[in-house]
C-alpha cells in the first residue's frame, strides 16, 4: 500500500511539473490582451468624439428648425417669394451656413429642404412642408 502511494505521488508530481505556463502560451495571452485593450481604447475615443460633436448638431438642427419656422410665418412661396433671410446665422460659439431649396409637390405644398452647416463640421438636413402660396 505504501509503496502504491509512493508512486501516485511520484506521479502527481511529475504532472505538476507540466501544469506551467510555457514562454509561446504567455505571449499568445498578452498579445490577446493587448488586442482586446486596443479594442477598448478605440471603442472610448470614438465615443468621446461622438459625444463631443453633439452640441454642434444639436445647434445646427435648432437653427433649421428656426429658419423652418421663419418660413412658415413669412409664406415663403419659393426662393423668390420677396423674404430675404441671412444664409449665415450665429447660434452659441458656432456659425452656421443655412441653404434652403424649395420644391412644390403635385398638391401645391411646398417642400423646403433646410441644411445647416456648423464651422466645427456637423450639419442637419431638414425637410419642413410650407403652405401653399396664398393660403394664410
Amino acid at each position: 500500500m505504501r509503496r502504491r502511494l509512493m508512486r501516485m505521488g511520484r506521479t502527481n508530481r511529475g504532472l505538476c511539473d507540466n501544469r506551467g505556463l510555457t514562454l509561446l502560451e504567455l505571449v499568445v495571452a498578452v498579445l490577446v490582451l493587448a488586442i482586446g485593450s486596443l479594442a477598448a481604447l478605440q471603442a472610448v475615443d470614438q465615443s468621446r468624439r461622438a459625444i463631443g460633436g453633439a452640441m454642434p448638431r444639436l445647434l445646427a438642427q435648432l437653427v433649421a428648425q428656426n429658419r423652418a419656422e421663419e418660413l412658415r410665418l413669412a409664406g415663403l412661396s419659393g426662393p423668390s417669394g420677396g423674404l430675404s433671410l441671412p444664409s449665415q446665422v450665429q447660434m452659441g460659439p458656432y456659425s452656421y451656413q443655412l441653404t434652403v431649396s424649395t420644391k412644390a409637390t403635385a398638391s401645391g405644398i411646398i417642400e423646403a429642404e433646410i441644411r445647416a452647416v456648423s464651422s466645427e463640421g456637423p450639419a442637419v438636413v431638414l425637410v419642413a412642408f410650407l403652405p401653399p402660396p396664398g393660403a394664410g
